[in-house]
């Protein structure tokens, strides 16, 4: 892992904030001269700690009512099939995020649709005929509280 003073924890914290900072205003914050705070911040991107930079959008106003998580058994778990299990999953862009977990089912989706009527067709089309698959069990948000991609920033000592 990668040394986190207080400087580089400022820095990451500023652009979970506002990932459009100019390098100009990041150092003005940080009270140092441009050069060096450029130079961090392209370590903290080479290093891999910073791996991209993007807009958060809303997703009920691009028509995205429902979010879903869904858990998914599967009883095949050869190379072939798990290989385009990945594949669909990589290429479904409902599909916010996936997670092989431990407990009763194999893996944790993050699923989004406009309504119930495209989730469903969404399962019917899509997670039905993921290879492997024999279980389905869906729990839809009632109420989004937290949503955040922002992560704690601690400084090592």
């Amino acid at each position: 892992m990668n040394q986190i003073d207080k400087i580089n924890a400022e820095i990451l914290n500023l652009l979970q904030e506002d990932g459009r900072m100019t390098n100009a205003r990041l150092s003005e914050h940080l009270a140092m001269s441009e050069t060096p705070c450029w130079r961090r911040l392209k370590r903290l991107e080479e290093s891999g700690i910073i791996e991209g930079y993007q807009a958060n959008l809303n997703r009920r106003k691009l028509g995205l009512g429902v979010m879903a998580f869904v858990q998914l058994s599967c009883s095949q778990h050869d190379l072939a099939s798990t290989e385009e299990f990945e594949r669909i999953i990589a290429t479904t862009p409902n599909i916010l995020a996936c997670h092989n977990t431990t407990g009763a089912d194999d893996f944790l989706l993050i699923v989004v649709a406009r309504d119930l009527d495209d989730y469903s067709a969404f399962v019917d089309s899509t997670l039905r005929r993921l290879p492997g698959v024999t279980g389905i069990r869906s729990n839809l948000s009632l109420k989004e509280m937290k949503s955040s991609n922002r992560l704690p920033v601690t400084i090592e000592r």
